[in-house]
């Protein structure tokens, strides 16, 4: 979970009541159009949907629809269209930057029962699947084949595959593998107005624009998922890890660039610094070493021969970088183990302290020494511990800001040290995210990132998919009043000066 949430008067998002006649009226033309058991609109009922894995926002969804079929789909799209009700699709919920927060007046459209795989060819590598299925799941389906999907995120035991879509998804293979975008193949989705449409193809080119490309990563606002083709790729034969061990962050930082330049492209290259080591290993007991200024873990897969050879190359990389302890797995039990860490780093915060404010933004692999000691200077600022994990092949970084949300205004610092932190993404040449997405969260920093002229050109690919703006309104493109209240913040003495980040 993003942000584990203890009630507190910190709390940022006022929940807005919608119109109860407006309600009964949504959820009598949806309960018209789809089979009982479809719509939820008790209040016990559409509560757990209030929010995504970004707890610290929550909105009361005015109806819940469930759809079992792509046929329902249409049918809600159509009469939400028809009735001008907001639209927000929502997966597993295991989001992290409020893409499936509720609109107070809207409906959610949960994918959660559009959960079957259609068909798995392992001829084509190819499997073509509902939105609502999870993402091990698809491995766990093609495993008998000697096959795989790739894109591996921490919560791929949870997360489903349309989420994935809506966010690109990435995870700690990501380097050698690639995001989503690069292991879909097509996507067949509904507009807001009921129209099916199919993007992509199984075919290594499809005719037309490349819509494929725009649509992965949309967050929900372009069209509703209700299948995908996937790409399968062959399990490799062996793969084993270096834990490398350095006492300075900087050298840390520079032996990625290091395994980078000498040409080596792991499967996985991840870092954590002393702080998320010594908050995992008690958690998990991998082995980490909580001396240790920063860690790296750096996996190579392939054919016996390969990985040896690549594992010695790596050896030597990080020795020549000062590493000071170089441990290599020994077995696959092992190399599991390793990873359990890093894929267990967030719910391990909870165990030292109440709330944890997890970012997600991306930067140049040769400026992450500097964007750690960076990090480290805002802590004293703010008076924050912040632990840091990195896909750190790809530059992904996620510090995770601990408070307590029991403290007056400690939420408010760690939304503050948050945009900090992807005001300096975008200053060493990065972006304000990665693979958490935009949604609600970052909303006010594509202000940063982008002219007027980049978010005008955004709306208007929102625009040609839903001309009437009602999927996934004021998520991820910023309006011209947000963006002129958060342009009052300004540099000052080379100090981002941060007046009250305005709510809205």
């Amino acid at each position: 979970m993003n942000w584990s949430m203890n009630a507190s008067a910190d709390k940022p998002f006022t929940e807005n009541v919608f119109s109860i006649a407006r309600q009964k009226e949504v959820a009598a033309a949806l309960r018209a159009a789809l089979p009982e058991g479809c719509v939820l609109f008790n209040e016990e009922d559409t509560r757990p949907y209030e929010c995504d894995g970004l707890a610290a926002y929550r909105q009361l969804p005015m109806v819940v629809v469930l759809p079992n079929t792509e046929a329902q789909v249409v049918a809600i799209l159509r009469v939400c269209h028809y009735l001008k009700a907001p639209i927000v699709p929502r997966g597993a919920g295991t989001g992290l930057s409020g893409g499936a927060l509720p609109i107070a007046d809207g409906v959610v459209l949960s994918t959660a029962r559009l959960n079957r795989i259609v068909r798995l060819d392992p001829y084509t590598r190819c499997a073509v699947v509902q939105p609502g299925v999870r993402n091990l799941a698809i491995s766990e389906a093609a495993a008998v084949h000697g096959l795989y999907y790739a894109p591996d995120p921490s919560s791929q035991i949870a997360c489903t595959i349309g989420g994935n879509v809506a966010e690109n998804s990435g995870g700690v293979h990501c380097l050698k593998y690639g995001l989503t975008i690069h292991n879909v193949l097509r996507v067949r989705m509904v507009t807001m107005e009921g129209e099916i449409v199919e993007l992509g193809g199984e075919a290594l080119d499809a005719p037309g624009l490349d819509l494929l490309a725009v649509f992965i990563g949309s967050e929900g606002m372009l069209g509703v998922v209700t299948e995908v083709t996937v790409r399968l790729i062959p399990k490799p034969q062996t793969a084993r890890v270096i834990m490398a061990s350095f006492d300075d962050v900087v050298k840390g930082g520079n032996a990625v660039a290091s395994i980078i330049a000498a040409g080596i492209i792991p499967a996985g290259l991840e870092m954590m610094d002393k702080t998320s080591s010594r908050m995992v290993e008690p958690f998990v007991k991998a082995g980490y070493d909580i001396d240790a200024e920063a860690i790296l873990l750096c996996e190579s897969d392939g054919i016996p021969e390969e990985v040896e050879e690549e594992i010695a190359r790596m050896t030597e990389v990080f020795r020549h970088s000062g590493a000071t302890a170089i441990a290599v797995s020994r077995t696959e039990a092992e190399r599991l183990k390793f990873w359990s860490g890093r894929k267990n780093a967030f719910p391990a915060a909870g165990r030292i302290s109440p709330d944890y404010y997890c970012m997600d933004g991306t930067i140049p692999r040769k400026k992450l020494a500097e964007v750690l000691m960076r990090i480290t200077q805002m802590e004293t600022r703010y008076g924050l511990r912040c632990a840091n994990v990195f896909h750190a092949g790809d530059g992904n970084l996620h510090p995770l800001i601990l408070f307590d949300a029991n403290q007056p205004g400690e939420f408010h610092r760690a939304e503050l040290f948050g945009a900090e932190i992807l005001e300096l993404c975008v200053e060493v040449g990065g972006t304000i995210t990665g693979e958490h997405g935009v949604g609600i969260e970052k909303i006010n920093s594509m202000c940063v990132q982008f002219s007027q002229a980049e978010l005008d050109a955004f709306r208007a690919v929102k625009q040609a998919f839903d001309s009437a703006f009602l999927l996934n309104p004021d998520k991820a493109i910023p309006t011209l009043r947000r963006c002129a209240e958060y342009g009052k913040m300004h540099v000052k003495n080379g100090q981002l000066q941060f007046a009250d980040l305005p709510r809205f």
